[in-house]
């Protein structure tokens, strides 16, 4: 499949190897405000902003708002809480919107609750909290497994989604590109041993991280993939994440991917023709087959795809603040003005 005939624009941002592909209008616009005004993060620490509880059906959903301008919402990675972001990211991105982070079900300040844990109930959750917090309709990122969510968010809701960011992503069933056998068979290993309290190996946590960095990152910083003996656990990896939750989103993850009778969200996204943006690392191999953001931009008109040279699927953490310099430029470029 020729994936460079729809390109219509070729941008270079700073060392990054980069194609958009867009048919883009520009619209001039005064943004509205939402939440706190005069908060952006400005340091290393996200932690200092104080976390707020809001109950949304039977959870409460703990999450934090900074920043200023038209909202967006940040669906985190698995296992992650709304602290993982990096500071870098977000100082950008908060600099003319307003950026709300907030943990899963299950995970750091949010309940569990009592209703069945699927991808559907996690888009529900966010439709919740953005009607909790009073924003009418919002641009809506998500990475890696928050991908999935952010796609269910705008097809179940769609009138809420002004545009889509989608970081390591796929459209899942029957076209997705799967991940390497023996790949799949170490994240079950990894959750099943913290399911049953069993120490992760050195050499099972080093397979986690370099499939994370990708081959190129680590020929950059081979330094990266040197883990503290006394990690062994994936707790201790991921702070907030119970082993029940770990294994939920895993098998969240597993029923999107892995579902060869279901068509999968493309087609859906397509009829809905959302201004979309796709950021891809081109090594991010294993945990999400770059492949899967090639198909999505294929069916998604006039989306964009970014390929980061040298990145895996940890891109977010590898380039935030490109990541969030390229965000900046498509929500900018995309937007139409405020009702």
């Amino acid at each position: 499949m020729n994936y460079t005939k729809k390109s219509k624009e070729v941008l270079s941002i700073i060392f990054l190897f980069v194609f958009i592909i867009s048919t883009s209008i520009i619209v001039i616009y005064t943004p509205l405000v939402y939440g706190q005004t005069n908060q952006t993060i400005s340091n290393a620490d996200l932690l200092n902003i104080p976390a707020k509880k809001v109950h949304v059906g039977d959870i409460d959903i703990g999450y934090k708002m900074l920043g200023k301008g038209e909202p967006i919402l940040l669906f985190n990675g698995a296992s992650d809480n709304m602290n993982a972001w990096d500071a870098a990211f977000l100082k950008g991105l908060s600099s003319n919107h307003t950026v709300i982070v907030f943990d899963q079900r299950g995970i750091a300040n949010t309940t569990i609750g009592s209703k069945p844990y699927t991808y559907q109930q996690l888009a529900n959750d966010s439709a919740g909290l953005l009607d909790a917090l009073k924003i009418p309709k919002a641009d809506v990122m998500g990475y890696s497994l928050g991908s999935y969510l952010a796609q269910q968010l705008t097809i179940t809701y769609p009138d809420k989604v002004n545009s889509l960011v989608l970081v390591g992503s796929s459209c899942g069933g029957k076209d997705h590109t799967p991940k390497p056998p023996e790949f799949i068979k170490l994240q079950s290993d990894v959750v099943n041993k913290s399911l049953n309290n069993v120490s992760i190996s050195q050499g099972e946590m080093k397979a986690l991280v370099s499939a994370s960095l990708g081959e190129g990152w680590i020929r950059l910083h081979p330094e990266s993939v040197n883990i503290p003996e006394n990690i062994t656990s994936l707790q201790q990896l991921k702070p907030g994440l119970p082993p029940e939750v770990a294994n939920y989103q895993n098998n969240v993850g597993k029923h999107w991917e892995d579902n060869p009778n279901w068509s999968g969200t493309c087609d859906d996204l397509a009829k809905l023709a959302k201004p979309t943006l796709v950021i891809t690392g081109t090594d991010d191999n294993q945990y999400q087959p770059h492949l899967n953001s090639l198909k999505i931009v294929e069916k998604i008109p006039g989306a964009w795809l970014v390929q980061i040279k040298d990145a895996g699927h940890a891109v977010m953490d590898q380039y935030p603040g490109e990541i969030g310099k390229i965000l900046n430029t498509f929500l900018s470029t995309t937007s139409t003005p405020a009702t």
